[in-house]
């Protein structure tokens, strides 16, 4: 009888959680770095127990998510988050935007683990991030060194230790924030940082509105003589005014008391993950 070739037993896969373009060779790197299978979920609505256990991953990892993921998710499977600040300095929404309008030149890239509170999980690593750029140029930076860290992760597999020091929050910005009306007159710093810090896909550009039209600026550029950069103008489009039930004559009717509004279920409790 020839040797007995005994079958290696095979990797669990690994699962990535992102909603964003630039994430989107993340997958293909890591596959081949580790040489196991890696599955990506980019919508919400694919975000289910029953769809997670089907892939059963062994690390579920998430660059960029800027929705809930419930307890169903990261209760049974070890879920790794990575947040844009040094944690607990920055919990919560906007973490690059609110870093460069706080000043910051730098920050760290912070992989913790999903947990119930926000951004409060037990810590793996940390890498230092620039923050110089375009937000897509810093985004993209991050991708390099959120691949480096899942490698290292799943390979080392390092014990998570609980953050030290006191949180600060962030509040999540709104598309109203993007207005270049509110930087401080005359300040060409405000304006560059303002226009790169909104500078990527899927966010809403920095503006200005005139005479009927919005002004959304990109690529911006610091030189000599000033700021240059892309502009695209659009008409504002304002929303049709509400419309007005009309009574027939001699039709007056008390309402009909089996119709109802429907309400809004209140939402179960859940981690919110990948605010960047």
């Amino acid at each position: 009888m020839g040797p007995t070739t005994l079958a290696l037993p095979q990797q669990r896969p690994l699962l990535l959680l992102s909603s964003r373009p630039w994430n989107s060779a993340l997958a293909d790197c890591l596959s081949r770095r580790l040489d196991r299978p890696v599955e990506s979920i980019t919508a919400p609505a694919q975000l289910t127990p029953e769809a997670v256990a089907a892939i059963d991953p062994q690390w579920i990892f998430v660059p960029h998510w800027s929705h809930l993921i419930p307890e169903s998710i990261w209760g049974p499977w070890p879920t790794v988050i990575f947040h844009m600040t040094d944690l607990p300095y920055g919990r919560g929404g906007s973490p690059l935007q609110n870093l460069i309008q706080r000043g910051h030149s730098s920050t760290m890239l912070t992989a913790l683990r999903c947990g119930a509170g926000l951004d409060a999980g037990d810590v793996y690593l940390k890498q230092r991030l620039s923050l110089h750029g375009s937000a897509e140029e810093i985004f993209l930076r991050a991708d390099g060194l959120i691949e480096q860290m899942i490698e290292r992760i799943v390979r080392e597999e390092p014990m998570a230790t609980p953050q030290q020091g006191v949180a600060v929050l962030f509040s999540r910005r709104s598309p109203a924030q993007s207005n270049l009306a509110s930087c401080p007159e005359g300040d060409l710093a405000a304006w560059f940082d303002q226009i790169r810090m909104l500078d990527a896909e899927g966010y809403p550009h920095a503006f200005l509105d005139a005479h009927g039209m919005r002004l959304e600026f990109r690529r911006v550029c610091q030189r000599s003589d000033g700021l240059h950069a892309d502009v695209r103008i659009i008409p504002i489009v304002s929303p049709p005014p509400p419309r007005r039930g009309l009574r027939a004559p001699g039709n007056d009717q008390a309402p009909n008391p089996h119709c109802s509004k429907a309400r809004r279920a209140s939402a179960l409790p859940a981690a919110l993950a990948g605010r960047h």
